[in-house]
């Protein structure tokens, strides 16, 4: 025959166990309430867990990607309140769930829509619909406009890398259009032709701007003009020539299928005054000059208005020279690319197996 059960023994064995807990512990419960004022999770304790947040950040992203009903694992803070309540925090868990779904969209080249919020010298900040925030570098973008026309608007974009322990993501709107949208937007470019463009944006190492072309499709595309394309003179940086919004003309020098933009010249659009000054030096014709600088290459000799070089190979090992000596050389090559007067060193005597 059975053993009676005792009336507190059923009550015992009817009632809902109560779970204790310690600071630091991770524990599963199931999201029952979740405002922008209140995320309550219920770990099985004898009041529901408030969730503490206080970083807008990671708040907005707990509020975007995670709704009532979800289990999460959430890590206790304060066993027990003065209201009665435990204290977590969901902080581990989103960021894990948000930086293991971001890295795998990263694998799978997946395209993101992210809001472009501000310009920076550097490129664009960004944050996706999840409420993630990243970085979007000059390089990456489709600089088809002023950067300022871009804010506020949604584009689509891939994730170019991830540092976690950074919390810092790169995103890229290049790697993002295809081939064929590319090749769309470039239908009317020619290389050679002259195109009228807009400056997008102003780097140290050079100048985007944007192109419209001029046949039917309408569509606009990126350029680039390097700054060693810019003027025949040497310049540091592009920034102090040209401002955004300012029209200019260029040549095409090249479509850059790779980097999807058209890389443009507009220095071509005149003649090189190199072509001229170098008239003045015929081969084998003895100069003068005066040493500017010897290096590793050879010595640098200035000619007034050009360059000269003596390499080092050519300087017989009896000769030195020091910077401001003036000097004679014969000329041997006119070579137009470097924009350079290459010289001989002008012996008075021929030293024995020197050619």
């Amino acid at each position: 025959m059975a053993k009676a059960t005792s009336m507190a023994e059923l009550m015992a064995k009817a009632a809902p166990s109560i779970k204790s807990f310690k600071k630091g512990e991770k524990v599963t419960g199931k999201i029952t309430k979740l405002t922008k004022n209140e995320i309550l999770v219920d770990i099985g304790a004898k009041t529901e867990a408030v969730v503490l947040e206080k970083d807008r950040a990671i708040l907005n992203t707990i509020l975007g990607s995670l709704k009532t009903g979800d289990v999460v694992e959430v890590s206790v803070l304060n066993p027990e309140s003065d209201q009665g309540n435990p204290v977590v925090s969901l902080r581990r868990f989103v960021d894990e769930r948000v930086w293991g779904g971001l890295e795998k969209l990263r694998d799978e080249k997946k395209l993101i829509e992210v809001i472009i919020q501000e310009h920076t010298k550097g490129g664009f900040l960004v944050i996706t619909k999840d409420g993630f925030s990243g970085f979007l570098p000059n390089s990456q973008m489709i600089l088809n406009d002023t950067p300022s026309s871009f804010i506020g608007k949604t584009i689509g974009a891939v994730i170019l890398e991830i540092n976690r322990s950074l919390h810092k993501v790169i995103f890229s709107q290049k790697a993002a259009t295809t081939d064929a949208d590319f090749s769309k937007s470039v239908t009317d470019v020619k290389v050679g032709e002259v195109v009228d463009a807009v400056v997008s944006n102003t780097t140290t190492f050079g100048v985007f701007v944007s192109i419209k072309s001029s046949g039917d499709s309408g569509h606009g595309a990126e350029g680039f003009i390097h700054l060693s394309e810019l003027s025949w003179d040497r310049i540091e940086s592009a920034e102090r020539f040209y401002k955004p919004g300012e029209k200019i003309k260029a040549q095409v020098i090249s479509i850059d299928k790779e980097g999807k933009r058209v890389n443009l010249s507009v220095k071509k659009l005149s003649i090189d005054p190199f072509e001229e000054l170098s008239r003045e030096f015929e081969l084998d014709k003895k100069i003068k000059g005066q040493v500017k600088q010897v290096g590793s290459v050879g010595v640098i000799v200035d000619l007034g208005e050009v360059e000269g070089l003596i390499k080092k190979d050519k300087i017989p090992p009896s000769t030195k020279y020091s910077v401001g000596e003036n000097i004679e050389a014969i000329v041997s090559e006119i070579d137009v690319k470097r924009h350079r007067i290459i010289l001989l060193p002008a012996l008075k005597e021929k030293p024995l197996g020197y050619r």
